[in-house]
């Protein structure tokens, strides 16, 4: 009988990157998610790989080089850093991500340090990024939890008893249960999603318009011929895959020039190692043009002025307030899991594939077209259980979600 843990690898494999026999997969894990590196390369090799190499990172040695180096080294990118995802997939390759963030762990860190080296390396990776932003490859990203990440989640319990709390929470967030197939549940709310994408594409809005108690008053602006995406996606040469693992989202485009108002987070921001919290963005003609945050303001600075297109929205995102993430209460500290339980906004670099025919696009003709470009993309928390979003569009203005949830129409 597979174990929970094997039936999440499979999950990973078959819906999330979608791997075909005779690929090669690249994995990219944090030291703490080894056990399930290897039980993923396991499985991998069962299902047909040609080949699976793996690359491993360790948050606390990033720290020590974040405290300890200049930025003169921490900016020097190497090329063979580059050329050793560069190289496969080049070659056809699928890459599969697996976090284990502990939140806040490079708060001790300069912040100015952390945001030179993460843009340069933003820089020299540029090319290497399109296979991802511009779903050139299948790719996915699942979480695995540490010992210091389940204690920020569960600060009352004891080590033991908080990782096996945060291992059934990640389990029941991609529906993965004992004498039930995962596989076959995501494929069916994959099609549940794809419903929703095509009501929504139908109307084709023109704008959206978001408010809510915490004061969110935040009007968005859609590019023209703007494409709704949510589920399964495809690859561009027709390979579904699943990009987070979990999901419960629906997202589109937003015009870069377009976006004006007030926005609340409604939960903490992990921007960087840093946690920022209670924080609002206001925006004009689509500019952040002034922010706050209790906690966390500098690194709140450091994303906003990051480059100059992280100041502008790149993603508008739905997601009901009854999702089952959300209904779980907790607050996971991890953007993987927190965006699924609330609407959300991405500050920076907006998905081509959410442009009809973006992919195919130039990069002037995306940022003619409303794209917004940057070499970050960062997801921020705003939705609330009394959450108004209303569509403008040819049709007049229609009621997409009401007290946080889609009303019939979209459900």
């Amino acid at each position: 009988m597979e174990t929970l843990l094997e039936k999440y690898a499979r999950l990973a494999l078959l819906c999330g990157v979608n791997l075909q026999k005779g690929q090669t997969l690249l994995i990219q894990a944090d030291i703490a998610a080894a056990e399930f590196a290897e039980v993923v390369t396991r499985e991998a090799y069962a299902f047909g790989a040609k080949e699976v190499v793996v690359h491993y990172s360790d948050e606390r040695i990033t720290r020590l080089h974040y405290l300890y180096q200049s930025s003169d080294t921490l900016c020097t990118i190497h090329d063979w850093k580059l050329e050793c995802k560069s190289d496969y997939l080049k070659k056809g390759a699928c890459i599969l991500h697996i976090i284990s963030d502990t939140p806040g762990i490079f708060a001790d860190c300069d912040t100015k340090k952390i945001t030179e080296a993460r843009l340069a390396y933003a820089k020299a990776s540029k090319d290497l990024q399109r296979y991802t932003m511009n779903n050139e490859c299948a790719w996915s990203i699942v979480a695995i939890p540490s010992p210091a990440w389940a204690m920020q989640v569960f600060p009352d319990l004891t080590k033991e008893d908080a990782m096996k709390k945060l291992w059934q929470a990640i389990y029941d967030s991609v529906y993965i249960k004992e004498g039930a197939d995962p596989v076959r549940e995501w494929k069916s709310r994959n099609a549940h999603f794809h419903q929703r994408v095509a009501a929504l594409n139908k109307q084709q809005f023109r704008m959206l318009h978001f408010s809510n108690g915490l004061g969110t008053d935040l009007k968005v602006r859609l590019v023209e011929h703007h494409r709704w995406e949510g589920g399964s996606e495809k690859t561009t040469n027709g390979i579904d895959f699943n990009a987070n693992l979990p999901t419960e989202e629906v997202y589109t485009m937003p015009h870069r020039e377009g976006v004006d108002g007030i926005v609340y987070a409604s939960k903490p921001l992990d921007h960087n190692g840093v946690l920022i919290k209670d924080f609002y963005i206001v925006f004009k003609n689509g500019k952040v043009v002034d922010f706050d945050a209790k906690q966390g303001k500098e690194a709140l600075a450091s994303l906003i002025h990051f480059d100059e297109g992280s100041n502008r929205l790149g993603e508008v995102a739905l997601v009901p307030y009854d999702s089952p993430i959300s209904l779980s209460g907790l607050l996971f500290y991890n953007t993987l899991f927190d965006e699924n339980a609330s609407c959300h906004l991405a500050l920076g670099d907006a998905y081509p594939s959410c442009l009809e025919h973006g992919v195919q696009m130039t990069e002037e003709e995306l940022r003619a077209a409303g794209a917004n470009q940057s070499m970050a993309h960062v997801d921020f928390m705003f939705g609330t259980a009394d959450l108004s979003v209303k569509g403008i569009g040819r049709y007049g203005e229609i009621e997409i979600m009401k007290n946080g949830n889609f009303t019939s129409s979209f459900r």
